[in-house]
């Protein structure tokens, strides 16, 4: 397939870097609101250590391997993709920004919102540290406040209240190294992986009533906070799933394969969620040496512990944030590691809050659709659908047109005849378009 079919296609890549897998994803957008899964691959990666890039050429090659295996499965070629950022050096704060319109119609167009938000990339940060988004979640236009939208309103003041995101300058240039430098890709986006996850889970009722997303990786646990449909938290823990592996490693003296199987295998998080706690599983000898047996419980008494420390952990997060008991949708929790048994149990008690376990599926999906339906999928479908809004956004061309003043008509007629109108190409932004457009910066 050549690069114009696949444009008029509208087919998008997600690129997810991972602690333990490397995994792209490549999806196609229908016309009846629906996308069709063209290719799923993942790899092992151990060029990353806590989201972290750690090692380029091992990293590289891994991206190399699933590029190759996407291509062949999809029957394309993949030239472009948007790429997940994550790790615990990944750092928000709140901030304002404020502006005079200064045109003379006083009227605020797209150009003035560009504007207080750049205003914002002026912020006093340290060298080491780049921006990664700038979300605003309120405008206030002449003290007016709750104001989504300010685009055509009438004033001579703007001000904006976002949430920036930053993570390590060194971070987000060793992904352009990997991925286009070395993979020989288009990087057309970073986008921090969390915020990706909640693009593939979260509905516009749960984001609005206020939710807290927790995707449990390999090496870090990402969380976002959404009121009012706007992001409004993130902050991300430097401990995932492979400090239960390690856990389980160190307690049994095995190897991290054999742990790491043990875990998905019988792993369980909660122990009254055991039906049968004294049902037993062998672990494999290690050198020769005679396996040894283990019961379900005594692998729960393991893995519990670390597990409710990272939800108390979590917990604490959300209070730090303000927005405990605010939070009408609860808790949504994905990530690989999101799959143990008993995982939504033990976060119900810790919370005290309706928790869900969350993957990318139902009818929208077609094509691959069941390859996606684990939440270790989550972040590689999120970013792909990020991939897709910016191949929509950069097509589209919208125009509205503003009614002058009866004074500035005047003003008109006399200079271009009987002109009473004149059009401003000024984008329409809808809710939707404004989340839209939110994601881009």
């Amino acid at each position: 397939m050549s690069q114009e079919q696949q444009r008029n296609k509208k087919i998008a890549v997600g690129l997810d870097i991972g602690t333990t897998k490397v995994c792209i994803l490549v999806i196609e957008e229908l016309d009846d609101q629906a996308y069709n899964i063209l290719s799923c691959v993942s790899t092992e990666n151990i060029g990353v250590n806590r989201g972290v890039i750690v090692n380029i050429e091992k990293t590289v090659n891994a991206i190399k391997k699933v590029t190759q295996e996407a291509e062949q499965q999809a029957g394309i070629k993949i030239k472009e993709v948007v790429a997940g950022l994550a790790g615990d050096h990944i750092e928000s704060l709140s901030e304002v920004s404020t502006i005079t319109i200064s045109n003379q119609k006083q009227i605020v167009t797209q150009e003035d919102v560009g504007r207080v938000i750049d205003e914002l990339r002026k912020s006093k940060i340290s060298a080491d540290r780049k921006i990664i988004h700038i979300v605003p979640y309120e405008f206030i236009v002449d003290g007016q406040d709750g104001i989504i939208n300010p685009v055509g309103m009438y004033g001579v003041r703007l001000q904006a209240n976002v949430h920036i995101v930053t993570g390590m300058r060194t971070a987000v240039q060793n992904i352009n190294r990997c991925v286009e430098e070395n993979a020989n890709l288009v990087l057309k986006d970073i986008v921090l992986e969390p915020i990706a996850s909640s693009t593939a889970l979260l509905s516009e009722d749960e984001q609005e009533v206020g939710v807290c997303l927790i995707d449990i990786g390999g090496g870090t646990t990402d969380m976002t906070i959404f009121k009012d449909n706007v992001l409004r938290y993130t902050t991300v823990i430097g401990i995932g799933g492979n400090k239960v592996t390690d856990d389980i490693k160190s307690a049994f003296n095995t190897t991290a394969v054999e742990a790491e199987r043990i875990k998905c295998s019988y792993g369980h998080t909660y122990l009254p969620s055991i039906m049968r706690k004294d049902e037993p599983f062998i672990i494999r000898g290690v050198g020769g040496n005679s396996p040894k047996e283990c019961t379900k419980q005594e692998l729960c008494e393991i893995i519990q512990p670390r597990v409710e420390e990272l939800f108390e952990m979590c917990s604490e997060e959300i209070t730090k944030s303000g927005f405990r008991g605010k939070l009408g949708a609860g808790v949504v929790i994905t990530g690989g590691s999101s799959s143990l048994q008993g995982t939504d149990e033990l976060a119900s008690r810790v919370f005290k809050a309706p928790v869900r376990i969350a993957y990318p599926s139902g009818e929208k999906y077609k094509g691959l659709a069941d390859a996606i339906e684990s939440p270790k999928y989550s972040t590689a479908v999120g970013l792909a659908l990020h991939a897709l809004s910016l191949t929509k956004e950069s097509s589209e061309n919208v125009v509205i047109e503003i009614e002058e003043e009866k004074e500035e008509e005047k003003i008109e007629e006399k200079d271009k005849g009987n002109q009473n109108k004149k059009k401003w190409k000024l984008p329409s932004l809808s809710l939707k378009d404004v989340k839209e457009f939110i994601k881009k910066l």
